[in-house]
């Protein structure tokens, strides 16, 4: 039987070397994104590239009727899905007295409200209670979810943590249904959704503050989340893997 993946947020970071990675593991890959048409397709051609089948699916997580149409398509074009990896997300770099309701809301519908319609989907089509045969799941939080955030991502770490939570209570729902759900939380990443963590003094503070002296890469994280939907993890749901460098220096100054 084919292996199908579907990754939301596919066509950047994280999202995209896991595609990649996934595919070279042998996996066929759906490729969800909401407007990097043009990366998505990139994407696409490097899974078809390694001889693997590959989709690129225009949805916006935060609507159930993309995610449902999003599974659909998937499935057409590739057959049962067998994993999802959970990848889309959006962030602020607000402090919560200047923050917006409107930026609140729309990272709380991405984050933890599509997740949990993804996952939802997903179930319904491989849980043995549904008739399916089983699968693996991957909820792509953050490291800010155990240590509340650095300045101005407070709010972001609380729709991560809502997901770790999640996580944990939907891995002991489905387990005995043939699925595994865990969780990786990669720490600062180079991606370019810290932009203005990027480069800089800013940049070298935030490192100091990190065991391992530096960002990771988002193939880094990657690795991590294929071997959790591989067979190689088929003892494995409901962990948390922290991919963060060693986490959070003990007394070390936050980074402005």
């Amino acid at each position: 039987m084919r292996k199908v993946c579907l990754i939301t947020g596919g066509a950047r970071g994280i999202g995209r070397e896991t595609a990649r990675l996934a595919a070279a593991a042998g996996w066929d890959v759906a490729i969800n994104f909401r407007e990097r048409s043009d990366a998505a397709e990139a994407v696409a051609a490097d899974v078809g590239a390694v001889g693997r089948k590959a989709i690129a699916v225009r949805g916006d997580v935060a609507k159930e009727s993309d995610v449902i149409a999003m599974f659909e398509a998937a499935e057409r074009a590739l057959g049962p899905i067998m994993s999802l990896v959970n990848s889309a997300g959006v962030s602020t770099n607000t402090r919560v007295d200047a923050i917006e309701a409107h930026d609140l809301e729309r990272m709380f519908a991405v984050n933890v409200i599509g997740l949990l319609l993804c996952c939802r989907e997903a179930a319904k089509r491989m849980s043995t209670r549904h008739g399916g045969k089983g699968g693996s799941i991957v909820n792509v939080s953050s490291m800010a979810a155990t240590i509340g955030g650095r300045p101005g991502a407070s709010a972001y770490a609380a729709s991560k943590g809502a997901v770790d939570v999640f996580t944990m209570g939907f891995a002991k729902e489905v387990a005995a249904e043939g699925i595994r759900v865990n969780v990786v939380r990669p720490g600062v990443t180079d991606t370019d959704m810290i932009e203005h963590m990027r480069r800089g003094p800013r940049r070298a503070a935030i490192e100091a503050t990190i065991p391992m002296q530096r960002y990771g890469n988002p193939t880094e994280v990657a690795h991590a989340i294929v071997w959790l939907l591989s067979d190689q993890a088929s003892y494995v749901t409901g962990a948390h893997v922290n991919v963060g460098g060693g986490g959070f220096h003990v007394g070390a100054p936050l980074a402005e």
